[in-house]
């Protein structure tokens, strides 16, 4: 019987919050980060595109658990709106596909904003990573093809006009999951009746890391002068934050030793005393400071669901 497959790589677990650079995708910033940390597992929660830059949480070991909890969380977006022009990327790669010499003034565009905040319903860009009869929106766009994508809701919790120029506006936007602030630029530019397109866009914020943990990807690769391979390391990992972070909008139990033995085992354990905490859908618990487990609590309980080496 042969032996299993030793995973490459170390088993460290933690959060890199990443400040991404221009023309440097999502996926390809994972693979550096993995390769510079020596990690064996890396995800990252909310894929930015090459053009954008800004904030890129990459969850790193067991902190691929907590990638769902990021993903759900609210996100700010600082973007530019060129005028004039509506591409099929809607953004600076794509080709031009309809052209106006009008601009709005910014009266007009104030006057658009109330109709862009709350639940609102947008159709994804063609170039989206939206599956349409199981194959990728992007994939069939890129072989010539125009498909309908149905429309969904997405919040805006905050649309916030910065400043404008002659042919272009600046914006900031708090936005929930899912939504395409390319398709805003777009749907901008159609209801104004001049078209545009995103010609900046960065990401500043994905709860619940604030934009002062961000780290440039410039400084985590200088760190490779370092010829001792442990001092690399101990260099790079400095940078991690607790796993636990991606939790903070859960409800928090610190559990004992002999609780977190339980635990380990996925055993619930039973929670008395008067400041037992409430029923909860979802809750994580912790040992020492350490995550220990996501679980359940109901009828003086702590159910373990998912539970963390």
């Amino acid at each position: 019987m042969s032996k299993p497959r030793k995973a490459k790589g170390r088993p460290v677990s933690g959060w890199l919050i990443l400040d991404k650079p221009i023309d440097f995708g999502s996926t390809e910033a994972v693979s550096k980060i993995k390769w510079l940390f020596n990690a064996q597992k890396c995800g990252h929660a909310g894929t930015l595109d090459p053009l954008a830059s800004g904030m890129l949480p990459i969850a790193l070991g067991d902190a691929t658990k907590t990638v769902p909890y990021v993903m759900d969380g609210r996100k700010i977006y600082e973007f530019a709106v060129t005028w004039g022009e509506e591409r099929s990327t809607d953004d600076l790669e794509g080709a031009v596909t309809a052209s106006s010499d009008s601009r709005p003034s910014e009266e007009e565009i104030r006057a658009l904003l109330p109709n862009y905040t709350g639940t609102i319903n947008q159709i994804p860009p063609q170039f989206s990573a939206i599956k349409i009869a199981g194959e990728r929106a992007y994939d069939l766009a890129r072989d010539g093809e125009i498909v309908e994508i149905p429309s969904r809701e997405v919040q805006i919790f905050r649309l916030t006009l910065l400043g404008v120029t002659a042919d272009k506006a600046h914006f900031e936007v708090e936005c929930g999951k899912g939504t395409y602030v390319r398709a805003l630029a777009r749907d901008f530019g159609r209801d104004l009746g001049c078209y545009g397109h995103i010609s900046e866009l960065r990401r500043t914020f994905v709860a619940p890391f604030a934009e002062d943990r961000m780290v440039p990807l410039s400084e985590l690769v200088a760190l490779e002068q370092i010829e001792d391979r442990d001092e690399r390391l101990a260099a790079l990992d400095a940078f991690m934050i607790n796993t636990s972070e991606a939790l903070s909008s859960l409800p928090h139990l610190p559990v004992t030793d002999d609780q977190a033995h339980r635990i380990k085992m996925g055993n619930p354990i039973i929670l008395r005393g008067r400041d037992a905490p409430a029923d909860e859908a979802e809750a994580y618990a912790t040992v020492r400071g350490k995550l220990l487990a996501i679980g359940e609590i109901g009828q003086g309980e702590f159910r373990p669901k998912r539970v963390f080496g």
